[in-house]
């Protein structure tokens, strides 16, 4: 009897130290996400919600404040480059401020929920702002401004530094921190002194800064600086009315010493 012979594939082992030349798809997404920082990889006293329950929320940049209020980040980001992202996307904190939850949802990374969250912040902070002419304190004095902010530099080691808005008649618009690490390197930074001021649409502005060695007593440094603001508030339309110095309990007046302000 004749038989067909059965034809089968031939299995070859594969030679000893040889790969599989399968195609294989590499997902590259995938592995750019494993690689982003999680926030579990952010030391402990660098992350925005214990610097907050450190050093106060004033010294916090508008991403961590972002972040805290968001809560988390998104896949392949952390919650503060998430921060940064949307807010660059928005145009800043007032651009962020003027998006509305529909906005706010379209931009990757945030679902209803981080929408919402930041809507709800966005309009405090607007509530918080309507405030009576009343209520508002009238900043006139190098007194009057020490009575106002003084407490926040309680306990304070490092320096800070407010900006205080101001409208025509010397009532506060707004007080914002002027720039993170103090009045060391605001300037650099004019910019982000009257970005507050700017916003409100104030003729004037204040800035107040402490000296954590509790002399209030202005460096040479303080007084080049409040040069340079004097100037960069000229160029926008914006007077600077006075540099105030926090001490231990005590305060300087760099107007009413005629320091920087010689022409005044």
């Amino acid at each position: 009897m004749k038989t067909t012979p059965t034809h089968r594939r031939s299995r070859t082992p594969a030679a000893a130290g040889s790969t599989c030349s399968l195609p294989v798809e590499v997902n590259h997404d995938m592995a750019d996400h494993a690689h982003y920082r999680t926030m579990r990889d952010v030391p402990g006293d660098e992350r925005p919600r214990e610097r907050l329950a450190t050093h106060g929320p004033e010294v916090l940049s508008d991403a961590e404040l972002v972040a805290i209020v968001l809560g988390s980040g998104s896949l392949g980001e952390n919650v503060v480059d998430l921060s940064r992202r949307i807010l660059s996307e928005a145009g800043g904190l007032a651009g962020l401020a003027r998006s509305d939850v529909a906005s706010l949802q379209r931009t990757r990374g945030m679902g209803p929920a981080k929408a919402a969250q930041v809507a709800a912040a966005m309009e405090l902070g607007r509530r918080a702002g309507r405030v009576d002419n009343a209520e508002r304190p009238l900043l006139t004095t190098p007194q009057a401004v020490f009575n106002y902010l003084g407490h926040r530099f309680m306990g304070k080691s490092e320096e800070i530094a407010f900006v205080l808005a101001l409208d025509t008649r010397g009532r506060l618009l707004g007080a914002a921190n002027a720039v993170g690490g103090g009045v060391s390197s605001v300037s650099a930074r004019a910019a982000d002194v009257y970005r507050e001021p700017v916003v409100l649409k104030a003729t004037s502005a204040i800035v107040v800064h402490n000296h954590p060695s509790g002399d209030p007593r202005p460096s040479r440094a303080d007084i080049q600086v409040t040069r340079t603001l004097i100037q960069a508030g000229d160029a926008l339309g914006i007077e600077l009315l006075d540099h105030v110095i926090v001490g231990q309990n005590a305060f300087v007046s760099m107007k009413r010493e005629r320091l920087a302000f010689e022409d005044d």
